[in-house]
């Protein structure tokens, strides 16, 4: 199977979203993001960088939590948050860079997905296939995750 090339941890991916975050609260006094909201944010970034480019963003793998898809590393790392936005992160190393598609992606998803509350992503990941799918607690299959974007997301 191609997908054996992994660039990111989710851990990295969820930083990169909260780096993001911080410049657009600068920039439009956007809010912060919640732990449930960033698990959705990688939830779709994952399914749209595999919808795209046929391979996956990050290595994790996403489970279908009771309120959706979650990444457990991720959720326990930022999980004494609770459900107030996160302000402190451990930085990106320096030597990890993401490349353009890459970027092109996160910003996208961000842009696009980042509009809608935490509790309105948890709703939307309840209404997918991916989701529905898969017994609560166990893992999303990536086939399934990519199979379903590229169905629902991506425009032929």
């Amino acid at each position: 199977m191609k997908k054996t090339k992994y660039e990111h941890t989710a851990s990295i991916v969820a930083r990169w979203f909260l780096n993001y975050n911080k410049l657009k609260t600068s920039e439009e006094g956007a809010e912060l993001i919640s732990n449930l909201k960033l698990q959705k944010l990688l939830y779709y970034a994952q399914g749209c960088f595999l919808a795209f480019y046929d391979r996956p963003l990050f290595k994790d793998e996403i489970e279908a939590w009771a309120h959706g898809p979650v990444v457990p590393s991720v959720y326990r790392e930022f999980k004494k948050n609770g459900s107030a936005g996160i302000s402190e992160w451990k930085t990106i190393p320096s030597q990890i860079k993401f490349s353009e598609e890459e970027e092109d992606v996160l910003e996208k998803v961000y842009d696009y997905f980042g509009q809608f509350s935490a509790w309105k992503l948890r709703n939307m990941t309840h209404e997918e296939t991916p989701w529905q799918e898969t017994k609560k607690n166990d893992t999303i299959a990536i086939q399934l995750i990519e199979d379903y974007f590229k169905e629902t997301y991506v425009e032929e």
